[in-house]
């Protein structure tokens, strides 16, 4: 984050250079002979920053936040494969990032920092009004909402760390939260050093969180070092609580960590990994094997002005059930499966 427009047209212009370069996914996962297919590239005049969070509405439309930094606004766009346009749902998203579906159909989305709205809303998609759900846990502004997903009873799990934005922080830990349809708001753990995406089974019973923390670890002087670039299984009981000991499924070490996720029917993860030397897709089976890989990007350890970095994915619906889409740098992409997404929080 924090490119330029002229590293952006930069990035895009590379981004033409690699995307037939690009090696075939690996493993069994992707459609034989299935590319990255771009549908959608930023043209706003915006600066920096990133698309992100893309969720299916009801009607199989793909929504996403287009993040700018500083003091540019943030927008909400939605694709439409039917036609294959994209347009403006809303020209000012108050930075939002995580979006997702509810039961209803309303969009939820987390809204971060950096003159953002730091609060997790829900948008009538026919009226576009907007209706902040919860904006402070026990009187204390969130940091910054960064992502979310929904269960089957309506419980909005999101995570809560920041990155960026001076705002003074009234929270001192970074933590996950849970809104209840009532609008309760529980810690659900704050056993991480910075929680990023987040994702739950299809049974409902394991929540899954990346820790993704860029900060040197205390004491350190090592600006190339970092905290935890891990993905957490943690066991939930009927309460949505976490009811035992977390497990690390996967560790990046010092490598950029992964972003965002999806899953599909059998369990499996998709996630948005940010590595330099090894951008794109990993797919997990739920006891944290790979199992395959999609480059977004090439590899380029040590870049300054990387290109091709995933920052996270969804499944479609109906026809499009097993096509994952993802965001990479300032654009929208595509690629058929051969899985079909977990259901949906709005599918019965």
């Amino acid at each position: 984050m924090g490119r330029t427009i002229g590293c952006i047209v930069a990035l895009q212009w590379a981004a033409v250079l690699w995307a037939d370069e690009l090696p075939p996914p690996s493993g069994d996962v992707f459609v034989p002979g299935a590319k990255l297919e771009k549908l959608f590239t930023r043209t706003a005049p915006i600066r920096g920053g990133l698309t992100e969070g893309p969720a299916c509405a009801p009607d199989g439309s793909i929504y996403f936040s287009d993040i700018p930094m500083g003091p540019d606004k943030g927008q909400i766009l939605r694709f439409d494969p039917r036609t294959g346009m994209t347009t403006v749902f809303a020209e000012n998203s108050r930075k939002s990032n995580g979006l997702f579906f509810d039961a209803q159909g309303h969009l939820v989305a987390c809204e971060g920092a950096d003159g953002g709205g730091k609060a997790v809303v829900r948008w009538n998609i026919k009226t576009k009004e907007r209706t902040v759900l919860a904006d402070r846990f026990m009187g204390k502004r969130f940091n910054a909402p960064n992502d979310l997903t929904i269960d089957r009873k309506g419980r909005i799990y999101f995570t809560d760390p920041q990155y960026v934005g001076g705002e003074p922080r009234e929270i001192e830990h970074f933590a996950v939260y849970r809104i209840d349809p009532d609008g309760q708001v529980h810690e659900v753990t704050r056993e991480t050093e910075k929680p990023n995406g987040i994702g739950l089974s299809p049974d409902q019973r394991t929540l899954y969180v990346v820790d993704h923390n860029n900060d040197p670890p205390p004491g350190s002087t090592d600006p190339k070092q970092r905290g935890a670039m891990k993905l957490y299984a943690f066991p939930l009981n009927d309460a949505g609580f976490v009811s035992g000991s977390r497990r690390v499924l996967y560790d990046l070490g010092q490598e950029n960590g992964f972003d965002g996720m999806a899953l599909d029917e059998q369990g499996n993860l998709y996630l948005a990994q940010r590595s330099l030397r090894r951008p794109g897709i990993l797919v997990l089976n739920p006891d944290g094997k790979e199992i395959g890989f999609l480059p977004t990007g090439p590899s380029q350890p040590g870049a300054t002005q990387p290109v091709g970095l995933p920052s996270n994915c969804c499944f479609g619906a109906g026809e499009e059930k097993s096509t994952l889409y993802i965001t990479v740098d300032v654009s929208l992409y595509r690629i058929r499966t051969k899985h079909r997404g977990a259901p949906h929080a709005w599918e019965k």
